[in-house]
Formats: C-alpha cells, sequence, structure tokens
C-alpha cells in the first residue's frame, strides 16, 4: 500500500532545500557588497588577475551552481531591474554599464574562454550541477520506491515511446520558438535578458559542447521535470486527488522560485513555462515527454546564441 503522506513529506523537505540553495546562489550572484559580480571576478581571471578562489580554495563558480542553475543560465528572459552601478561610485548609471561592459569583452589572453573561466572552473560547474541534481533525484526516487508510490503516478508507463519522444520535441520546438519571441518583444522595450549566467557555461571546445549538450542539461531536464511534473502533479493528484490544474499552478510557481537569479522577469517567464510543461505532462502523462520538451529548450537556447550568433 502507497505511504503517500510518508512520500508527500520526503518531497516537501527536498523542495524547501532545493529553493534555499537556489537562494543561497541568486544572493552570490548578486552580492551588493562585494564591489563587483561574479562575471567581473571571472573577466579578471581571464586576463591574470584573481585565480576565482576564495581564501579557503572554493571556486565561486561551484557555490553559485545549484540544482537549478544551468537552467537558469539558459532561461535568459529575465533581467534584474537594478540599474548595473558599482559600490560607491559616483559616476552615471550609463558611464558604468559601459565600462562593464568594456570589461567584459572576450579576452584575447591566447586559451582564455569566452567567459573568462578556465576549463577546469567550468568543468566543476557542471560537476555541481550534475551530482547536485543526481543526489536530490535519488532521494525522491528512493522514496517513491519506499513508500511504493506506483511508477503509472510518475509518467513511466511506459517510461518512453517513439510517440512520446516526437511529442517531446514538438512541444519543446514550440516553446523554444515562443522564448525566443518573447526575448526580442522585451529587448525592443529596453528589457534586455541577462545573459552572463549562460555565458559563463558556454564551453569552447567541442568536448565541452559534449557535456553540455549530452550531460549536463539533460540531467537538469530529468530532474526538474521528475520533481515539478511527475511528482508535484502527477504524483500528488494521484495520491491526494488534488485537481489537476491547482498542482500545475502550484508546480509551476515553484519551479518559477526556483529561478530568482534572472529577476522578475525571468520568473515569470519561467513560471509560464511550468504552466505549458505541466499541462503537457496532463495531457500526455509522459515524464518522457516532457523532460525531451524541457531539454530541447535549454539546448536550443545555447545553439542559437552561443555556438551559431554568439554574443547576441
Amino acid at each position: 500500500m502507497t505511504d503517500w503522506t510518508t512520500f508527500a513529506a520526503v518531497v516537501g523537505v527536498v523542495l524547501a532545500v532545493l529553493l534555499v540553495l537556489t537562494r543561497r546562489s541568486a544572493d552570490l550572484l548578486t552580492a551588493p557588497n562585494s564591489g563587483r559580480d561574479v562575471d567581473t571576478d571571472r573577466f579578471d581571471e581571464s586576463v591574470g588577475g584573481a585565480d576565482g578562489h576564495d581564501a579557503e580554495g572554493h571556486s565561486d563558480d561551484a557555490e553559485a551552481a545549484s540544482a537549478f542553475a544551468a537552467d537558469e543560465w539558459v532561461w535568459g528572459a529575465g533581467t534584474d531591474d537594478r540599474r548595473p552601478e558599482s559600490a560607491g561610485s559616483t559616476e552615471p548609471a550609463e558611464s558604468v554599464e559601459r565600462s562593464q561592459q568594456a570589461d567584459a569583452a572576450p579576452s584575447t589572453t591566447p586559451g582564455a574562454s569566452r567567459a573568462g573561466v578556465g576549463a577546469l572552473s567550468t568543468a566543476a560547474v557542471y560537476a555541481n550541477v550534475v551530482v547536485s541534481n543526481g543526489l536530490f533525484g535519488s532521494v525522491v526516487a528512493a522514496a517513491a520506491w519506499w513508500t511504493a508510490v506506483p511508477p503509472s503516478a510518475l509518467g513511466l508507463s511506459p517510461v518512453a515511446s517513439p510517440e512520446s519522444l516526437l511529442v517531446g520535441v514538438a512541444v519543446g520546438a514550440a516553446l523554444a520558438a515562443g522564448n525566443e519571441a518573447a526575448g526580442r518583444v522585451t529587448t525592443r522595450f529596453g528589457v534586455r535578458p541577462d545573459e552572463s549566467l549562460r555565458a559563463a557555461m558556454t564551453p569552447e571546445r567541442a568536448v565541452g559542447w559534449a557535456a553540455l549538450l549530452l550531460v549536463v542539461l539533460p540531467s537538469v531536464a530529468v530532474f526538474e521535470e521528475f520533481l515539478f511534473r511527475a511528482v508535484l502533479v502527477g504524483a500528488l493528484s494521484a495520491g491526494f486527488g488534488v485537481p489537476t490544474w491547482l498542482l500545475v499552478a502550484g508546480s509551476a510557481a515553484a519551479f518559477a522560485a526556483g529561478h530568482g537569479a534572472q529577476g522578475r522577469a525571468g520568473i515569470v517567464v519561467t513560471g509560464l513555462l511550468g504552466v505549458a510543461l505541466g499541462a503537457a505532462y496532463v495531457a500526455t502523462g509522459s515524464l518522457f515527454a516532457v523532460a525531451v520538451a524541457h531539454y530541447v529548450v535549454n539546448a536550443a537556447e545555447f545553439v542559437v546564441h552561443e555556438a551559431l550568433a554568439p554574443g547576441e
């Protein structure tokens, strides 16, 4: 017999921890008294300045990465509404912005990456994302097994099929196109997307792209769809009889809260993505389909803006 109450309690704890880690990640990225943001540290490193580690030897990149980190860096429709001003600066905001853009120019130092992060540092961020997703996903999966949650309640009957693959690709392509259109519209109205995190995750070498597209982004898509759609929508609906529309809305809100580093506009866009993926999950009953759709959206963002048109 399924112990739905215990399963829901474990899920609640995991979700709370993830949201706390995400908040910590956002705080690190927007630390007001650091005098410079994380990107500035990275670009200092690319020209022989800071080594990207604190006094205890921890990498800023590794600390900033959370279970949601990679997805935050992909969904670049959000922006921080604050003006980019340095601590204690008396320069006009426009001058500071121009100065920061100049600092963020690609380094010409041989071997330096476009984002100013060495290959080892980028690999550490990738590892952090994959390990954290795997750890929390394993906890939820173990809880589902221990409490005898049926696979059908998690969208795993069947696990995958050619039909669910085609549906996932189609839904993902439509959402990616919508995200691109929304980004262009907001840019025309002067709301530029925050692309620093996506740039920091962008590799330069083929092996880096292979790791990103074949390991990092799939792990993000599978974990987040497992938690936010299969568990928070499918399992809770099956176990407690809560209306699916209410669970879709709630899971989308939690999903959006996990992307606070993108600013208010980014939270809204991510919330809408959560609603669309939740609706797709309810319609298909397939975790595989929505995981594929999520992956297509993330991969398209990197390929279109970093591989095909870097810097846009």
